[in-house]
């Protein structure tokens, strides 16, 4: 198993180079050169495996046994999903209605991001470990990824994370997961602008091979194709239980599943993409908040920002530019590096683009999608608890929501992605009229002290900005290599 970057600069890498990569060279997203067909036979083997069991045999598909032996693979994974709070890692609610929720939010941080970041931290660790090599993680933050990062990596000796968010744009359980920590090894700067804005310099920073190599700059943002890999499994597992395969005559056509994915960076999204191109026949729906570039893509093949990125109640999905979707399009145009190279750079340069009329065609085929404002959001939360005594998160009530204005295709199973605890998004809950008990871990947290630095917008705030965490990870880099504390050595907010 080999891997190449979707704008076809790069071939033949492994997955040990590409896990301690961000961006490929060529500024494109590494994929698999090659994707495995899944049969009726494997799936139905697979219907009885606990969910680290799934994960592991999705790994192995595209982790050599060369780089991690299966035996290590199965610690690894196991290792890291050992913390969830229940005990099958993930869990499925059945609802009134037909209504069915995938529920991806147990680990320690309550979102989808801990399941795919404590399995590649893991990885990450493993080839540091047997290299006695260090790396420094630059993550950008909508709110959820650079906390399950932080938990994933604090106290790891060969890891540094460099965490980036959005100040005033995320929720107070989301900051707080991020600026409580205080491990050594944490490096957590408050920005102004959007997740997007942040996205543009960190985007330069790993386009800065230089840098990249003196500090071994990767990233544990979906960037990482680690994440997407492990992402497959939610695909996977809620077929397997959901779409109705165990009562499926041995040589019959396999049964169809929907699923429904609240989206922004579009990392999930991608992966069931990946998992339907394996086999696996799935209908899929990106449903986004009104930030609905993936919603104006799939329906006009419209590919280009609005002005602004809209503030909503789903704030993990306020995005603008969806970078998976760059792993879509490579897809579902044949894998014409070419081709995505001069659409990406085009997006990137003016934010816009119209897709070519054969890949909007592919597009529309493959993907379903839908946009909900606040509104909509408010009523999906206050129907579902009305009918089922069930909360969601504001970003669980963008699928939802498509749950209960479409309804679903005679004989086919739907199953809706919960992405988030409502405990993360007490304002939302607030606002839909309704209460919940808030976990004691989350409550903890206004007890505790912080810790971040500031990144504050100048006259040219993208540059400025980009050059001041430059230097940011250069003195990190050259803290570690004295044997001291980056912290000791610089002024905290």
């Amino acid at each position: 198993m080999q891997y190449c970057s979707t704008r076809g600069g790069v071939q033949g890498w492994d997955f040990q180079d590409v896990l301690l990569s961000g961006y490929a060279p060529d500024g494109g997203m590494f994929m698999p050169e090659t994707l495995p067909t899944l049969t009726p036979d494997t799936l139905r083997s697979w219907s009885s495996l606990s969910y680290p069991q799934l994960v592991t045999e999705v790994c192995s598909l595209f982790i050599p046994t060369e780089l991690i032996p299966r035996a290590d693979l199965e610690g690894l994974v196991s290792a890291a999903l050992s913390g969830f709070a229940v005990p099958g890692v993930v869990s499925l609610a059945r609802l009134k209605g037909g209504l069915c929720v995938l529920e991806l939010f147990h680990g320690e941080t309550l979102a989808f991001k801990d399941l795919a970041m404590t399995c590649t931290v893991r990885f990450l660790d493993y080839f540091l470990r047997k290299e006695s090599r260090r790396a420094i993680v630059l993550v950008g933050t909508s709110g959820d990824t650079g906390g399950s990062a932080i938990q994933s990596a604090k106290g790891l000796r060969g890891v540094d994370v460099v965490v980036v968010y959005p100040r005033g744009r995320i929720t107070l359980v989301q900051e707080k997961q991020m600026i409580t920590c205080l491990e050594d090894n944490i490096h957590v700067f408050a920005a102004d602008g959007s997740s997007d804005d942040i996205d543009v310099p960190i985007r330069r920073l790993f386009s800065d091979q230089e840098l990249v190599k003196q500090h071994s700059l990767m990233s544990l943002n979906s960037v990482n194709w680690s994440r997407v890999m492990v992402q497959l499994a939610h695909f996977l597992y809620a077929y397997l239980h959901v779409s109705g395969l165990e009562q499926a005559e041995t040589g019959a056509p396999l049964p169809t599943l929907e699923m429904v994915v609240p989206t922004g960076g579009a990392g999930n999204i991608a992966a069931g993409c990946i998992v339907k191109q394996m086999g696996i026949p799935l209908c899929l729906v990106a449903m986004t908040n009104a930030n609905d570039i993936v919603h104006r893509t799939v329906q006009s093949g419209d590919f280009s920002m609005a002005t602004n990125v809209t503030q909503t109640m789903a704030p993990a999905i306020d995005i603008q530019d969806p970078y998976n979707m760059e792993r879509v399009f490579w897809l579902l145009s044949g894998r014409d590096g070419a081709l995505v190279k001069g659409m990406m750079e085009e997006f990137q340069h003016s934010h816009r683009h119209t897709l070519p009329e054969a890949l909007h065609k592919q597009l529309s085929q493959v993907l379903t999608a839908g946009a909900v404002r606040d509104e909509g959001i408010v009523e999906t939360m206050q129907r579902c608890w009305k009918e089922n005594q069930y909360l969601l998160c504001p970003h669980t009530a963008v699928a939802v929501w498509h749950h209960y204005h479409c309804p679903p295709t005679a004989g086919v199973n739907r199953c809706c992605i919960a992405t988030a605890s409502p405990a993360k998004f007490q304002a939302a809950v607030q606002k839909a009229g309704l209460t919940l008990d808030i976990p004691e871990a989350v409550r903890a947290l206004d007890k505790m002290s912080t810790r971040y630095l500031a990144l504050e917008r100048g006259q040219d705030w993208g540059k400025d900005w980009e050059g001041r965490l430059k230097q940011h990870i250069q003195a990190i880099g050259s803290a570690r290599q004295r044997g001291v504390a980056y912290y000791s050595t610089v002024e905290c907010n």
